[in-house]
């Protein structure tokens, strides 16, 4: 089967679990991931698709006019490069299966001139639309709009639309140099994310599966031994913000520390690509500061997160069972952060233009009060066996 993914490391991290989970158990599987994911790709056969993800997403401080050359000059080129890639890549593997994200906007077409079924995987519901809530994702996403709901879906459609010419173009290198038409729908949908943050909507066709989230627990990598030994000296938060980093970075770690020692906690900052930077008139022996560090075990003893809210992280925390203040910047993000404040296991969403230590106080007594709340929901989502349902489906076409 061909994996084909799309997106930052929280869009690479699942495709690469399902495809070790599948090539453990018999199957020749090949995935094709963006550059520079940071995903552990060790032992795949992975090919690239020629796009870099963090470089379309630097659009934090741009201006209209600039924002439009950063589309033009690197937006389209690198999705154009994608688009490419699937359909060669693909095509020069030949599988029986095509397995992909939202963004390949090529799958359909390279899997219908093989003649083999294609499943659509997503880890926030943007294509599958529901009557229960607003497009995730879109310009409505905190809104319930009732009736009108599945209307939205229609948002993420239209960007699709956007990049027709680049799919025709890659479409080219298809026998008949065109893409068949019409387009086979989409054999079966995975949704790899939990129920239990996710309850199923009704309206969904037999077809959408929600698998629970995509997760291999026993490939997580050990931590560093500074963080080990930070980790072990007492109750501590732990901050990350993965890609994200529009605003002042220096602030937000400021507000970080701050809301940390208020309650008597140590810090963990995750300062990723950017997102959280330490200034210097903050040092402490209360503060570690690391660019990475695996996810999982460092929550694993976590009094709490402050996070952004991207799908990945989001079923990473409430999986280790710990509290959080989501801090929403884009996309999906605000989706999550409502769902977890719903639940009870994190505070009313904080967005990020107005992170502040006066905001983030309140904001971890509301979450650190959901704490029982969140160790019984990560206690039950640790039962889910996601990738085992997931390959089932695909197994059972």
């Amino acid at each position: 089967m061909m994996l084909l993914t799309s997106g930052t490391r929280g869009d690479v991290e699942p495709f690469a679990a399902l495809a070790r989970y599948a090539a453990a158990r018999g199957h020749e599987v090949r995935l094709g991931v963006p550059d520079r994911s940071g995903a552990d790709l060790s032992g795949l056969d992975t090919v690239r698709l020629g796009v870099d993800f963090h470089r379309l997403l630097r659009t934090d401080g741009l201006s209209p006019r600039a924002a439009l050359r950063h589309y033009r000059t690197e937006v389209r080129p690198g999705m154009r490069r994608m688009l490419s890639a699937a359909v060669r890549e693909t095509l020069a593997f030949g599988p029986d299966l095509v397995v992909h994200h939202p963004l390949i906007l090529t799958a359909p077409a390279v899997a219908d001139a093989l003649g083999v079924p294609r499943v659509l995987t997503e880890f926030v519901p943007v294509a599958t639309p529901t009557r229960e809530f607003s497009a995730p994702g879109g310009p409505t996403v905190s809104a319930d709009l009732g009736r009108f709901n599945r209307a939205t879906y229609a948002v993420p459609r239209g960007a699709a639309r956007l990049f027709r010419a680049d799919v025709e173009g890659a479409c080219a290198a298809l026998p008949g140099g065109r893409a068949p038409s019409p387009r086979s729908p989409s054999r079966a949908t995975l949704i790899g994310a939990s129920p239990h943050l996710l309850p199923r909507p009704a309206d969904w066709s037999a077809a959408v599966h929600l698998t629970g989230a995509w997760h291999d627990e026993a490939l997580e990598p050990a931590t560093e031994p500074v963080v080990d030994r930070f980790v072990r000296g007492g109750p501590y938060l732990v901050a990350t913000f993965g890609s994200m980093r529009a605003g002042d970075a220096q602030a937000r770690a400021r507000a970080v520390v701050a809301g940390a020692r208020a309650h008597g906690l140590r810090t963990l900052l995750l300062s990723g690509w950017g997102g959280l930077v330490l200034p210097e008139d903050h040092p402490g022996e209360d503060v570690l500061v690391v660019p990475s560090a695996p996810l999982g075990p460092v929550l694993r003893g976590a009094a709490a997160a402050v996070h952004h809210g991207g799908a990945g992280t989001v079923h990473t925390v409430a999986r280790e069972g710990v509290p959080s203040v989501v801090v929403p910047f884009l996309a999906d993000q605000p989706f999550w952060a409502g769902q977890l404040h719903r639940l009870g296991i994190a505070s009313a969403p904080v967005p990020h233009r107005r992170l502040t230590a006066e905001t983030l106080v309140p904001a971890l007594s509301e979450a650190l009060a959901g704490g029982e709340r969140a160790a019984r929901l990560g206690r039950a989502m640790r039962q889910e066996r996601g990738l085992r349902t997931a390959l089932d489906v695909l197994t059972g076409l």
